[in-house]
């Protein structure tokens, strides 16, 4: 296991670097959906091919997240979050300018430079961070929620002034600020030892159950979040609100979010099970669920301030997962690219079937009902993820995995 290196103006940079690059893990995504009606506009899209924008970056998180371990196996672990950033301010540049091919394309560098760096942020933390991997784990997905939230907020004040464009590429803009406080880290030296078998880590967590646990837990965390994102503020103009309340409760939730993962991987990560926490965050979740279900007019904000609580503690806690339940960074890539890979191809499904079953019932209730439902197993496979794995076991499979 890596040292920690003592304070001082190297510990200080590799902070800032490490907490500039986690805000720009949402911004470029999160920005869309507000100047979708601008672009769609603009450049006379239909509401399926303004749709479409998001959905190439989404399926880019699930089914690019395997080249971060490929990147940190020959590169290094920083150099492979420095090669995040830089692909991901290019893929906003190019989205901005004129053209479908530049606003597809751009959108598609753009998620595989997301997908990158969510896989490698869990390794940045057991790596560089390893005494304290629940404190950054809070401060990173803290800091993604922020960023999507900042996101949200700014970008039609900023198209308003100075137009779609501009506004969709200010995102690069802090990608390029990250990379330059990134860039001395990720060239002080190789930030992980190229490891002579590559595909070991693979082999070895695509036949652990845990890995498996990990997985569906992540996913069905990210199909519960999704689909409210989504079609939450839809929900609430159905129920009677205006479209501007709607929009402030979405934004409610974002920041209920944050103070969730601000505070829940710090305590978790100091306990040895994480089921406990768990429990919590989903049950408050499903809590949200059922307001939003059977009273969306009736205090909203108290439904918004519990679902943020629930949905901002559950992905904390699977990342936080992630870090915890592998032993060294190489293994935690390895881990992190499999369980968002899969994890989020299952989410990508949600928001879609939420609709289709919206316009099959004619109501909301099937749909908020399907998702309890998932709340339902999302529990079950957050407790088994939230175990801790018998320390032997995990010693005689680490032993396994450094040998020949």
């Amino acid at each position: 296991m890596k040292r920690e290196r003592s304070a001082g103006p190297g510990r200080v940079l590799l902070i800032v670097g490490f907490v500039l690059a986690a805000l720009n893990l949402r911004p470029a995504l999160a920005g869309v959906s507000p100047l979708l009606s601008d672009i769609m506009r603009d450049l006379g899209l239909t509401p399926a091919a303004g749709g479409a924008i998001t959905t190439i970056m989404v399926a880019c998180l699930g089914l690019l997240a395997p080249l971060a371990p490929a990147l940190a196996g020959r590169i290094g672990l920083d150099r492979t979050l420095l090669v995040g950033l830089i692909l991901l301010a290019a893929g906003v540049i190019l989205r901005s300018v004129d053209g479908l091919a530049a606003l597809y394309g751009g959108s598609a560098l753009a998620g595989a430079a997301i997908a990158i760096m969510n896989v490698a942020m869990p390794a940045i933390v057991k790596q560089h961070f390893p005494s304290k991997v629940g404190l950054y784990t809070a401060v990173y997905v803290s800091c993604l929620v922020a960023g999507a939230a900042g996101a949200s907020a700014g970008m039609v004040p900023l198209a308003g002034e100075y137009g779609w464009r501009a506004a969709a590429g200010s995102a690069a803009v802090l990608a390029v600020v990250a990379a330059v406080f990134w860039a001395p880290q990720a060239f002080r030296r190789p930030s992980i030892k190229k490891a002579p078998a590559g595909h070991r880590p693979y082999l070895t967590l695509l036949g652990s159950r845990m890995t498996w646990f990990v997985t569906a837990f992540l996913g069905l965390q990210s199909l519960t979040f999704y689909v409210m994102l989504a079609w939450l503020p839809t929900i609430f103009q159905d129920a009677g609100l205006a479209a501007d309340e709607a929009g402030y409760l979405l934004g409610l939730t974002n920041l209920a979010q944050i103070a969730a993962t601000l505070t829940v991987p710090a305590h978790a990560g100091n306990a040895r099970s994480q089921v406990p926490h768990i429990v919590v965050a989903v049950l408050l979740t499903a809590a949200g669920y059922v307001g939003v279900l059977l009273a969306p007019a009736t205090v909203p904000w108290l439904w918004m301030i519990i679902l943020g609580l629930g949905q901002g503690a559950a992905i904390a806690l699977a990342l936080l997962i992630i870090a915890l339940r592998a032993p060294d960074p190489a293994s935690v890539t390895a881990l992190s690219a499999v369980a968002q890979s899969s994890g989020y191809a299952l989410a990508a499904v949600g928001p879609i079937l939420f609709g289709l079953l919206h316009e099959v019932s004619g109501t909301w209730t099937l749909p908020l009902l399907v998702g309890l439902g998932a709340c339902a197993v999302q529990l079950l496979f957050g407790c088994l993820a939230g175990r801790p794995e018998d320390r032997r076991a995990q010693a005689g499979s680490s032993g396994r995995s450094s040998s020949a």
